[in-house]
């Protein structure tokens, strides 16, 4: 069997999201590498170029990395391949609102 191509990245295996790098629909496999072991994932929503899916179940209020960092928090449950967006993140980041005032 040939080597599986990949259209997602993921950078960190700290990460709980990943990156599609080509638009792919519901139910197709989302096909990256973590720590040179290639995994795969149904995907549970279409889920165009350039956006992010969960890598694992990622409870409400818990933080969602990328890079090894947090660039936001989970407004409701993400079960494992579904779409990671504005719809079910808050960003934590250049929010004037979180600034701790002195």
């Amino acid at each position: 069997m040939g080597e599986s191509v990949r259209n997602a990245l993921v950078m960190k295996s700290s990460d709980n999201v990943g990156t599609i790098i080509r638009d792919l629909n519901q139910g197709e496999e989302a096909c990256f590498e973590v720590e040179g072991k290639v995994e795969t994932m149904s995907l549970k929503n279409s889920i165009p170029f350039g956006h992010k899916f969960a890598l694992v179940n990622i409870p409400t209020g818990e933080n969602i990395i990328k890079y090894g960092e947090i660039i936001g928090r989970a407004t409701s449950d993400i079960p494992a391949g579904a779409h990671v967006h504005v719809h079910n993140v808050e960003s934590l980041r250049g929010r004037g609102d979180l600034e701790v005032k002195s």
